[in-house]
Parts: structure tokens; C-alpha cells; sequence
């Protein structure tokens, strides 16, 4: 064999062995990932008081991108912090609210920080799972035009939230750098809502939005 043809099968075999390397989790690495994500509440409130206790709430489905930055404390110990934001509306269900429809919109920004483990930090496909800690502000509150047209001017205030959170997911190489990745998380996230209007005086409902956050995208490797 010919040294240039021994120098391209060398080079060939490098090629092979690098496309071959998995994006491997070792302590003191650094990820990032960006995700598209859909927000799937599963809410639950109480009536709305004191003028219509029977009534209930529901909170409709958002998407959103998702970043998130994940640090290896260890080869199989993570931490990974995560931003989003998503703008829900607040809709009746039943009699005089649900004939009202939407009754309000609010923004939602979520930072979650959880503690993961890495099951296969050296392999090409890692499941994780994580547990942690959510945060959530609740901003840009806003009444609907439906709602102010049956009980006139009114302000919308909805309390900040801190509950758990757990995660389960899945990062699967394209190559050295890069990765496929598929998450759902889960977030205790419960709010109260504050409706001050002309006609109706101050209106208090809770809500437990507990959302399931399903997320897919790509991650790299710093």
C-alpha cells in the first residue's frame, strides 16, 4: 500500500472516529439547548366570589421557545436552569362567565432550576430525569373586552407562585457538539386571582395551573 493511500485511510478512520464521538456529559461541561415547547395546563379552580361561586375558570394551551443551560457537577450530576415565557388566557366554563368567554390574558414567565441525574453521560443516547424548585411570575395582566363590557372598567392582578417541578428527558448525538433533545416537565404552579371591576366589585378566584411543559430541540455542547 502506498504511502498517500496509507495517509488517506488514516485520515478516513480519524473522520470515522470523530463522527463516531458521542457529546458526552463529564463534570465541568456546559450545555445549552433551545427548545420549542407547548405549555398544556392542568388547571383546576375554585368558584368565583362571592358573585359567582359555581363558576369555574379554565386556562387554554401555549407555545413558546424554551432555553435552558445545564452544568455537570459530576459525569452523572447536573444542574440546569430554565427560561420561558408564554402568554395564557383565562376563560369561564359555565353560566354567566362561560357565556362571557375569554375573561382575561396574562403573561407567564417560569424560571425552574432542577437537579438532574444523567443515567449514560458516556453514551450517544442519555435519558435523565431531574427534580427542583419553579418560580413563577405572573405580568401584563389583562381584562378582555367581553369581560369589561358586562362589569365595565376592570384591573386583573394574578399572585406569583412557587411550587416543585420534576423533568424527565432524552438527548440523542448528531455528532461531537450537538444533540437532539426531548423533555416533559412537570410544575406545581398555583395562583390567585384578584378581578377589581366597576359593576361587580373585587371578584377572587384560585387557580392550580399545574402545567405539563413538553419540549423538543437541539443541544450543544460549550
Amino acid at each position: 500500500m502506498s504511502t498517500k493511500i496509507k495517509t488517506i485511510s488514516s485520515l478516513a478512520l480519524l473522520m470515522a472516529g470523530m463522527a463516531a464521538t458521542p457529546a458526552m456529559a463529564e463534570a465541568g461541561d456546559t450545555f445549552i439547548r433551545v427548545r420549542g415547547i407547548v405549555v398544556a395546563p392542568n388547571e383546576d379552580s375554585t368558584g368565583i366570589t362571592p358573585a359567582f361561586p359555581t363558576e369555574t375558570v379554565s386556562v387554554d394551551n401555549a407555545v413558546a421557545p424554551e432555553v435552558d443551560i445545564t452544568h455537570m457537577l459530576s459525569n452523572n450530576v447536573g444542574i440546569e436552569l430554565i427560561a420561558a415565557t408564554t402568554k395564557h388566557s383565562v376563560s369561564g366554563t359555565t353560566g354567566t362567565t362561560g357565556g362571557i368567554g375569554k375573561l382575561a390574558s396574562t403573561w407567564v414567565l417560569p424560571p425552574t432550576l432542577t437537579l438532574q441525574y444523567h443515567f449514560a453521560p458516556e453514551a450517544k443516547v442519555r435519558p435523565y430525569v431531574g427534580a427542583g424548585v419553579n418560580w413563577t411570575l405572573f405580568y401584563k395582566e389583562k381584562a378582555s373586552n367581553g369581560l369589561e363590557a358586562a362589569v365595565g372598567q376592570t384591573n386583573v392582578n394574578l399572585s406569583s407562585s412557587f411550587g416543585w417541578a420534576a423533568q424527565a428527558g432524552i438527548d440523542i448525538d448528531l455528532n461531537e457538539k450537538m444533540f437532539l433533545n426531548f423533555d416533559v416537565k412537570y410544575i406545581k404552579m398555583d395562583t390567585n386571582a384578584r378581578l377589581n371591576t366597576t359593576a361587580a366589585g373585587v371578584q377572587r378566584v384560585g387557580v392550580d395551573i399545574d402545567p405539563l411543559v413538553f419540549g423538543v430541540g437541539v443541544g450543544f455542547k460549550l
